[in-house]
């Protein structure tokens, strides 16, 4: 498994599972903070057709572009389907935002292969790794 340092490194493409339109959500904060740092975002929320000036796809599915990154924002109970899409769109990562926890789903994507990060922010461990000069 990469490290969470390896994966901000390398990933360019982040689908962000759960995104807010609400610019007072912290799932539209990490987004903007995320993209303004160069990384692309592409909002996953059927309630939305655009987010942060991006396209919103209603499922991870739906999404036409390859993902490097699913940053989910939903409940923990609802994180299996998500990593199932994960698995069929060909992610590299499913990353689990602070507060979201599901092993079972965490170990089904291990063992086809995906990197998990579960219960840390995306941000969080960004702004962490700026500041110590490793991004």
């Amino acid at each position: 498994m990469r490290t969470v340092e390896d994966i901000l490194k390398g990933s360019k493409t982040v689908a962000v599972v759960g995104l807010s339109p609400k610019p007072d959500r912290p799932s539209y904060d990490v987004a903007r903070y995320l993209q303004a740092r160069g990384y692309r975002i592409i909002p996953v929320n059927p309630q939305a057709t655009e987010i942060l000036g991006e396209k919103s796809y209603p499922s991870l599915s739906a999404v036409p572009a390859p993902v490097d990154v699913v940053d989910i924002f939903r409940r923990s109970e609802d994180v299996p389907p998500i990593v199932d899409e994960a698995v069929r769109a060909k992610a590299k990562v499913v990353w689990m935002q602070e507060g979201i926890v599901n092993e079972q789903a965490a170990d089904a994507a291990r063992r086809v292969g995906l990197d998990v990060v579960m219960d840390r922010c995306m941000q969080k461990e960004h702004k962490r790794l700026v500041a110590q000069g490793k991004l």
